[in-house]
């Protein structure tokens, strides 16, 4: 009978034993992360505006994305708020072709202007669809981020930026050769990871360096990540990157949707304080 009990509890006690192993690698990674991230840093020595600060940081005080005053919101009229409380879509301050045109250019900027190749090579990410949606969410967030702080005409870019993005990962999994059920299913399951991402990398950017190096560990890297200098290479990698975009004029990306990355690893920091002026003519293409 001793033996017996015994023997029921280990696998109970096993399974006590790898969730408590499993949250403890998740506390050390995030701690490891703040620690090279208060010791060596390439980039956070460099302001890179006068007005906004970005540097990777710990502290218990919550920051707003830009440290300038928030722009007030947009006035409208009691029929427009009654159309827009039935679904619709009032008048905007540009036409709605031209920000649909501009989300869509956005979103291309999103997944033709990234080097997939050198975040799956060091990130250590398989090279598959899962992985490339992985980064390209993450960089489909940051827009969203800064488009939202465009009043009404960004957040209408918003929707279409993340209908390009739909439409795109399906035209990928049919050429891919995924059957109708299995492609289903798939986009299912990226549509609840997609939408909790964007919760965590909200929290991320707005909390201290461990929050936002937990919601990469999770979303990013799928839990599967033991290399602390991989999440500190993608915290400055996001932090710079969110720096740099809030640096764009709102007006250019709502008629061009333009948006230049830049690399994971910078070779030159100073670069980043020269912010390039996009072009567009009349009728905003």
């Amino acid at each position: 009978m001793w033996a017996l009990w015994l023997a029921s509890r280990r696998p109970l006690q096993s399974a006590f034993r790898t969730v408590a192993t499993v949250g403890t690698e998740t506390d050390l990674l995030c701690h490891k992360v703040c620690q090279r991230g208060s010791s060596t840093s390439r980039l956070r020595a460099v302001p890179l505006t006068t007005t906004c600060r970005r540097t990777l940081h710990l502290s218990k005080q919550m920051c707003s994305l830009k440290e300038t005053a928030a722009p007030s919101e947009e006035e409208v009229g009691g029929f427009t708020k009654l159309i827009e409380a039935m679904g619709f879509t009032g008048p905007l301050k540009y036409h709605k072709w031209k920000i649909k045109i501009a989300a869509l250019r956005m979103y291309t900027c999103c997944v033709e202007r990234i080097n997939y190749d050198d975040f799956f090579q060091r990130c250590s990410l398989p090279d598959t669809l899962n992985s490339w949606f992985l980064v390209a969410q993450l960089h489909v967030w940051m827009c969203l981020v800064r488009m939202r702080q465009e009043g009404r005409a960004g957040k209408y870019m918003c929707r279409y930026v993340v209908h390009s993005m739909w439409e795109d990962v399906e035209q990928r999994s049919k050429i891919m050769g995924i059957d109708a059920i299995h492609r289903k299913e798939a986009l299912k399951a990226m549509t609840e990871t997609f939408y909790a991402a964007l919760f965590g990398y909200d929290e991320g950017i707005l909390s201290d360096d461990r929050i936002l190096a937990a919601a990469l560990w999770r979303n990013l890297f799928n839990c599967q990540c033991d290399d602390s200098a991989q999440l500190e290479l993608m915290v400055e990698y996001v932090r710079k990157q969110m720096q740099f975009i809030d640096s764009l004029n709102g007006e250019d990306l709502l008629l061009t949707g333009e948006v230049k990355w830049r690399p994971l690893l910078e070779e030159n920091a100073q670069s980043i304080l020269k912010v390039a002026t996009p072009t567009y003519n009349d009728a905003g293409l």
